[in-house]
């Protein structure tokens, strides 16, 4: 296997504010990712003009990095 093939995947929703956004159930249907097998995926929703939820996002990427060793 690929280096690739296990390797999280962290998706950044933003402008989630903004009433024609597109939700995270929006992202994981266009995008496939349930088809993404021996992989871990998140969406973070954002606002990265006030930087709510960027954190969060980092948060769980770090997690998912510490969890790989």
């Amino acid at each position: 296997p690929l280096l690739i093939d296990f390797t999280s995947i962290l998706l950044f929703a933003n402008k989630q504010g903004l009433p024609n956004a597109v939700n995270a159930s929006e992202i994981t249907e266009k995008l496939g990712l349930h088809s993404l097998h021996h992989r871990n995926w998140h969406i973070q929703a954002t606002f990265a003009t006030s930087g709510d939820s960027l954190y969060e996002g980092l948060d769980w990427l770090s997690n998912q990095l510490r969890n790989q060793k």
